[in-house]
C-alpha cells in the first residue's frame, strides 16, 4: 500500500533530523526545516543534508579537543 501522506522534514537543537506527518502538531524540541513532500523526497533530502550523524554538541565537544 503507497503512503499518500505529506511529511515534513524536522530539526532539533543537536541537528538531528526527523520526519513528522505534516497534520500533525510538531512535538516540543522540533522545529520545522521548511522542506515538505512524500516520504521519499522527505528521506532523500534527510540523506542529503544530514552528513554526520554525530549531535551537535559532540561534534563541538571533539572539535574543542583536537584545537
Amino acid at each position: 500500500m503507497a503512503d499518500e501522506n505529506t511529511y515534513q522534514v524536522l530539526i532539533n537543537d543537536e541537528e538531528q533530523y526527523s520526519l513528522w506527518p505534516s497534520d500533525k502538531e510538531i512535538p516540543a524540541g522540533w522545529r520545522a526545516t521548511g522542506h515538505r513532500g512524500s516520504r521519499q523526497e522527505c528521506m532523500d533530502h534527510v540523506d542529503e543534508v544530514w552528513t554526520d550523524m554525530r549531535p551537535r554538541s559532540l561534534r563541538e565537544r571533539m572539535a574543542s579537543l583536537e584545537g
